[in-house]
């Protein structure tokens, strides 16, 4: 069963972003940016990387910001925050003290949450919503 160390992140990034669906846009995306800037806060009161610690959660404050008017900019905090969940996995400070590989999994998830924002958040029903496609689409669509 040690794979599910590495599968359960990703159902937890998909689920993640279907609980996440249920808020209407705009709220999902400042949501989501405020997400961001918790998740910059995650290891300051033991992540035992000093000072870079604030350096990083002042990062994520201003990409949240940056987010909530880009669903770019909360993707791209994402992968920052994967980043720094690598860092700490390798220095064996996990963001729970208790879970050796919580950082690890925090790795695998996050890029999953951020794939969702650089598709722009979308809900499951957006994501499969059919666009109409104008008549000479159509038709050629048809002959193939």
């Amino acid at each position: 069963m040690d794979y599910l160390r590495f599968i359960a992140p990703v159902g937890i990034g998909v689920a993640y972003a279907l609980l996440m669906s249920l808020i209407r846009e705009p709220h999902r995306r400042r949501v989501n940016a405020l997400m961001i800037a918790g998740a910059g806060a995650t290891y300051l009161s033991g992540g035992g990387m000093g000072a870079w610690e604030l350096a990083f959660g002042a990062l994520l404050v201003y990409v949240a910001y940056r987010g909530l008017e880009s669903w770019t900019f909360v993707g791209v905090g994402w992968l920052l925050h994967t980043a720094w969940d690598v860092v700490h996995h390798l220095n064996g400070h996990p963001i729970l003290p208790f879970a050796h590989d919580s950082s690890l999994g925090c790795a695998i998830c996050d890029p999953v949450i951020a794939l969702w924002c650089f598709g722009g958040g979308r809900s499951p029903r957006e994501l499969f919503r059919r666009t109409k496609r104008p008549a000479g689409i159509r038709e050629e669509m048809a002959r193939s």
